[in-house]
């Protein structure tokens, strides 16, 4: 069972739930925070041996995340921390009241909830279809998505196990996951962020699992995943299933040269899909948002629309341009927000800990090449999809803030290789501590024997 403290955590969150948010909404959000997450956490022991570590990596995620909430709520911090999260609730009102026939839908909500148009979509229909069920209850809603978040952390622990098959790995990764503020602000609150982080990991760890074993159950999932994430941000859906199909094609490579071979073949793939679309929606979404003069046009919209925008001056909308914007924007999106940047409050906030993200990051780099070197294969759906996403990422962004938000979707793997970077760091100190400790006793033995053959 889980320590002392954790549940001393759970206690302390469950009547500040009770307390400090008016009834019935904090009740009704305990109830239901209480309601899935016990057989959650009876599925994710039943599903490990490490039982109580399980069971603690997800409370300490859920007490985290929900905290969080209960201070941007009770403060009303919802505007300095994710302005965006009451443009998810009030769609999801405007849902709420066209199910139940209270008004009719307006053009703005038919606009936002059409698949073929609508970005998101599918966060209005979520909302909806929460407030049918408990009522127009902000602080339920969130709860639920910080829930979600939590979840993250024991899906980042099983996926670990797969690619690595080592137990420190995982734990190490699903605790930062746990625990790392950008993770749980960002999921902690009425954003889709910590969904599709969610979504993005439980299509990976399946990925290894019907690798192993086709079966009807997984592949449901599967789909269901990624139908999520196309009603999300449909761009994500489109990269994780490259990296879906790139891993079947690895997995049925047994050999570097065949490796090499496939992965070109993934390449042509990915130009073909990216050609002709992948079905109707998808069509529409290439062409509407898909190109460079689009992607150039909302990047510098990005750039100019707050005080943390950079490189307003930057041309994407070539190919040359968006190649030669690639190692600028990639400074900006693994490294920002710049500590000598910060000129206010929100900025200023995340001074400690980009400087623990920055002090991972030889980590990060000596887990990368041990990957590479020995767990290619296994690795390779997760590293894909981390390589097509920064690319993507270090050409659009344009704003310091939205690249410190949506960084997350790639540190979540990111934090898998620094995992295996600090065990491999560990391993390798401890290597060279037994060897020294060796000489230093074979040199002792050495001078004994010599000792005793001078007094002989």
């Amino acid at each position: 069972m889980p320590n002392r403290f954790i549940l001393l955590g759970c206690l302390l969150v469950a009547m500040l739930c009770v307390f400090a948010v008016p009834f019935p909404d904090g009740a009704v959000a305990l109830a239901v925070l209480t309601g899935i997450s016990v057989p959650t956490i009876l599925l994710l022991r039943h599903l490990t041996d490490e039982k109580n570590f399980i069971t603690s990596v997800f409370l300490i995620g859920l007490v985290a995340r929900i905290a969080f909430g209960l201070v941007v709520h009770y403060y009303d911090l919802r505007l300095f921390f994710g302005e965006d999260s009451l443009v998810y609730h009030d769609n999801g009102v405007a849902m709420y009241n066209v199910l139940m026939g209270i008004s009719s839908p307006t053009e703005r909500l038919l606009y936002y909830s059409d698949a073929f148009r609508g970005v998101g979509w599918g966060m209005n229909y979520i909302l909806g279809s929460i407030y049918l069920v408990l009522g127009v209850n902000i602080f339920a809603s969130q709860s639920i998505f910080g829930y979600i978040g939590a979840l993250i952390a024991p899906l980042v622990y099983f996926c670990s196990l797969r690619v690595f098959n080592n137990s420190n790995v995982a734990k190490f990764a699903s605790v930062g996951i746990a625990v790392f503020p950008p993770f749980v602000i960002w999921s902690g609150q009425l954003l889709k962020d910590g969904v599709i982080i969610f979504l993005i990991v439980a299509v990976m760890t399946l990925v290894f699992r019907l690798r192993e074993r086709i079966d009807w159950i997984g592949l449901v999932l599967m789909g269901l995943a990624l139908f999520g994430l196309l009603s999300m941000r449909f761009y994500i859906f489109y990269i994780t299933l490259v990296a879906v199909v790139g891993s079947f094609i690895i997995a049925y490579s047994n050999s570097t040269k065949a490796i090499l071979r496939n992965t070109v073949a993934l390449a042509l793939i990915t130009v073909i899909l990216s050609y002709f679309g992948v079905g109707e929606q998808a069509e529409y979404d290439l062409t509407t948002f898909a190109n460079l003069d689009r992607i150039n046009q909302s990047r510098f919209d990005l750039a100019r629309s707050a005080d943390s925008g950079f490189g307003e001056d930057w041309d994407v909308s070539t190919t040359t341009g968006a190649l030669l914007t690639v190692p600028r924007g990639f400074m900006y999106l693994m490294l920002a927000p710049y500590p000598w940047h910060a000129t206010n409050l929100r900025q200023a906030i995340t001074i400690p800990d980009v400087l623990v993200w920055w002090a991972m990051l030889p980590f990060l780099w000596i887990g990368l090449i041990y990957t590479i070197r020995n767990r290619l294969r296994p690795a390779f759906p997760i590293l894909l999809f981390s390589l097509v996403l920064t690319i993507a990422y270090t050409i659009f962004q344009g704003n310091v803030g939205t690249a410190y938000r949506q960084r997350t979707q790639i540190q979540v793997f990111l934090f898998i290789l620094i995992a295996a970077g600090w065990q491999v760091y560990k391993e390798n100190k401890e290597n060279k501590r037994m060897i020294k400790a060796a000489e230093r006793a074979r040199l002792r033995q050495h001078f004994e024997r010599r000792a005793v053959q001078q007094q002989n």
